[in-house]
């Protein structure tokens, strides 16, 4: 059942107006991928919803709290967190207690099982909600960790996602909302375009595919190599882009490199590593390519490629199925290198596919994650579901 049908509030200011909500993010802070976009998006973009008063929690310090802080939102930092070390699980809790006591949010919002698992049971009085960025299962060490405190709703990035909620939280009142995503648009994109190119030695007739995601297996880096490997002589060249944040992801970006290596495209792949400027290499790019060997739980990546007119090619599987059409990309089989080529080779040798694909993506992305609509119905939702907990 949809909570956004409702029309109760929260609660009322003196002049008969609806008070903004007081949120609580929590996470741990201390890597940085699709969570950690998405709560700088709701901080960056918190003025478009005067509803909801965004704050945020972490237990690291980096990059995340770093960009938090300079966004200007209420950031608490908790310390360092191991749950193999009780100790920084009772501080951390003890911490949150005490700022819950103090600040009187209306909603507390964990996002991922781990954050569930540390803080969940210390959230009270406030409604509870547990955020799902991912597919769950129910049965790894972890979430029976979470599964000890039941949220009052969850919110999940997909429909995907959403059929597996069941699985860690059966019963619980769950709510599909897209990520919301943004990417800066304007004449400075042009701009972006012929600087990037010209640094990456790229000339105004290449076609340019670009990869952005952390090394992970599942990220679909080597059956994107051995598609690369497939094509026919041609006028193009793939960046990918992003860097390793753990040992099994250093290990995974070693044997990506080796297998470029491997293949004979040392020329034709640039490994551009960590960067900060992904909205500039997309304005400087020409296809997205992902090809997912593991579901995705949604696409943030997807719909920032559609953002900056990008067609999208990935593998018809999770997520990516409730983002990319046939106005705006190219499904491939899954594990199919062979079928991969063939659509890449179909982008590169025609422009008018690749425009008439591109010009579809900003609008297919602004109807599925206007950061003003997401944001106005995560407000709704926490509203709604106060009140209806409020009133059992």
């Amino acid at each position: 059942m949809s909570l956004l049908s409702s029309q109760a509030v929260v609660g009322d200011t003196k002049d008969g107006g609806a008070k903004p909500v007081r949120v609580l993010h929590l996470s741990p802070g201390k890597l940085y991928g699709g969570v950690e976009t998405v709560l700088i998006t709701l901080a960056r973009f918190r003025r478009l919803c005067p509803a909801m008063d965004p704050h945020f929690g972490l237990c690291y310090s980096g990059r995340l709290s770093r960009e938090l802080a300079e966004v200007g939102v209420p950031v608490h930092l908790f310390g360092d967190v191991q749950l193999g070390r009780p100790w920084t699980v009772w501080r951390a809790r003890r911490q949150l207690a005490e700022l819950i006591e103090r600040e009187h949010y209306d909603a507390i919002v964990c996002h991922m099982p781990w954050t569930m698992a540390v803080f969940g049971s210390r959230v009270r009085p406030a409604l509870l909600v547990f955020w799902a960025h991912g597919w769950h299962y129910g049965n790894n060490w972890l979430e029976r960790m979470a599964q000890r405190v039941r949220p009052d709703v969850a919110v999940c990035n997909s429909q995907f996602v959403g059929a597996t909620i069941g699985n860690l939280y059966p019963g619980v009142e769950t709510e599909v909302l897209y990520n919301p995503v943004a990417l800066a648009e304007g004449p400075e994109a042009m701009r972006w375009r012929s600087e990037a190119r010209r640094e990456q030695a790229a000339a105004d007739d290449t076609a340019v595919i670009i990869q952005v995601s952390r090394p992970e297996a599942w990220k679909g880096h080597l059956l994107h190599l051995e598609a690369l490997a497939k094509l026919k002589d041609g006028n193009w060249t793939c960046w990918m882009v992003g860097g390793p944040q753990n040992a099994a992801e250093q290990e995974q970006d070693r044997e990506i490199r080796r297998s470029a290596e491997r293949l004979g495209l040392k020329d034709k792949v640039r490994f551009l590593g960590q960067r900060s400027d992904v909205p500039r290499l997309l304005a400087a790019a020409d296809i997205f390519c992902q090809p997912n060997q593991g579901p995705e739980p949604f696409g943030m990546v997807f719909v920032e490629a559609l953002w900056a007119g990008l067609p999208v090619v990935t593998t018809a599987m999770g997520g990516a199925l409730e983002i990319v059409d046939e106005s705006c990309g190219l499904l491939a089989e899954p594990d199919n290198a062979g079928d991969l080529a063939n659509l890449l080779e179909r982008l590169i040798g025609s422009a008018d596919l690749r425009a008439r694909l591109g010009e579809a993506g900003p609008a297919r992305a602004r109807r599925l994650c206007d950061p003003a609509a997401q944001l106005g119905k995560l407000a709704e939702l926490i509203q709604q579901s106060a009140a209806k907990r409020a009133n059992l």
